[in-house]
């Protein structure tokens, strides 16, 4: 298919109607790409697709994939398309492996068959597993506690071996807790089942449920809860359009975390929810989860430096005034 002369190129996003695919697609769109979504939808979906066509499939469908990649020819490929629940990796792992290891091989076999050499992959901070250290940069080592986290660790693995043997050019980033919501509305986070705590919170707040359990009060911590560093969807897909200006320049391999540096408690997140929404927020305090980390914070030195990178939508807040507004367009 030859793109029209508005487009500098498309983009294939595989998972593209889902939450940060959707946003990454929204972003691709405003800098003048056509982005190609590639998703089954299973958990995307189909209203989030709105900026470039969508493209029905299986990650794991060699002969689909590459039939799109003939259609359209695109410059690169933005791989989103994952099973994200850690808990159902732990219950379920050969869903995990199939769907996110495999998955990702196949895709890259069809972008070698297809001559396509770029790709910036959706990662993340559980390949580091219990951190040894706090923030944590690129360097810090990897050992995931979770078949979630293991099978993006493969990825990670077999990126650097194709770029070895084959070329490839690469970028993972190492995504933190992505929350918020497109400023204007247009899209926004909603998983089913959801177990994100930002918008947990807020259907406390809209009265879908009738309280938000605090998973661990004694952890050591200034206020016994966990602490994670929170980046805004919107921030982490301009992330992303620096990270392909960087292949589409330099076309050196790299990884890079993304986060914003700081660290904001379970009590603070449910503190700024009932200031950004008005509304009283119904707390029950339970038990340690297994495997939460007290703290999770990321280094993100790297991507601001190299890529100049610079999150604008920071303030906790902010993150939860663009939820909130999402939400209750959705409600």
């Amino acid at each position: 298919m030859k793109q029209q002369n508005k487009f500098k190129s498309a983009i294939l996003v595989t998972g593209g109607a889902g939450y940060i695919g959707a946003h990454t697609c929204k972003a691709l769109a405003r800098s003048g790409y056509l982005p190609v979504t590639y998703d089954n939808l299973v958990y995307g979906h189909s209203g989030a697709v709105k900026w470039g066509p969508l493209e029905e499939g299986n990650i794991n469908d060699r002969r689909r994939l590459e039939s799109v990649m003939r259609k359209y020819n695109p410059e690169a490929v933005m791989h989103f398309a994952a099973y994200a629940y850690v808990g159902e990796s732990v219950a379920n792992p050969a869903k995990y492996y199939h769907n996110n290891a495999v998955g990702s091989f196949i895709l890259l076999e069809a972008m070698r068959n297809s001559n396509i050499d770029k790709i910036i992959f959706s990662s993340t901070c559980a390949t580091y597993g219990m951190p040894d250290r706090i923030p944590i940069s690129e360097d810090h080592s990897q050992n995931p506690i979770n078949p979630y986290g293991r099978s993006k660790l493969m990825i990670e693995w077999i990126l650097q071996d194709f770029a070895q043997a084959y070329g490839l050019k690469f970028v993972s980033l190492r995504y933190f807790n992505a929350a918020g919501a497109d400023p204007d509305a247009e899209i926004g986070e909603d998983h089913d089942p959801e177990t994100h705590l930002i918008p947990l919170v807020l259907d406390v707040a809209l009265g879908k449920r009738d309280q938000i359990k605090i998973f661990g009060t004694d952890y050591s911590t200034p206020d016994g809860t966990c602490i994670r560093d929170y980046i805004h969807v919107s921030d982490l897909a301009d992330a992303h359009m620096l990270a392909l200006d960087y292949l589409m320049t330099k076309g050196k391999s790299n990884v890079f975390n993304l986060g914003n540096g700081n660290g904001f408690s379970v009590r603070q997140v449910i503190d700024a929810a009932a200031t950004v929404t008005g509304c009283e927020i119904p707390r029950l305090e339970s038990d340690r989860r297994p495997g939460d980390p007290p703290i999770l914070i990321g280094d993100s030195g790297n991507i601001r430096k190299m890529l100049g990178w610079n999150p604008v939508l920071s303030q906790l807040e902010t993150i939860v005034e663009t939820a909130w507004q999402w939400q209750k367009k959705i409600s």
